[in-house]
């Protein structure tokens, strides 16, 4: 994991573009990319969203968005997540959240 991010510093260095798939520049920052944490501790997919959407808060930029619309839009998908767990545990549908 930590290879992974000197990859990406160095390519970086380079001027050469990250592969888009693999590496992402708004996960790619991180020494252990969120997926190798969720998947490596197992969390649930509702979970896995949380850490994803946390961790890209203002490093990933939507269309049409700046970066603080940007990060406002990945931190309202976190909570969006949390309102649906919620939601089950209560025993509601959780697409009927909030």
């Amino acid at each position: 994991m930590q290879l992974r991010h000197e990859q990406y510093m160095k390519r970086m260095a380079e001027g050469s573009p990250p592969d888009i798939i693999k590496e992402p520049n708004h996960y790619a920052q991180y020494r252990l990319q969120p997926v190798d944490f969720i998947m490596s501790n197992g969390l649930s997919f509702w979970a896995g969203n949380v850490i994803k959407y946390v961790s890209r808060a203002g490093s990933k930029l939507y269309a049409n968005q700046d970066t603080v619309q940007s990060e406002i839009t990945d931190i309202k998908k976190a909570i969006r997540y949390c309102e649906m767990r919620l939601s089950q545990l209560e025993g509601k549908n959780p697409s009927n959240a909030k």
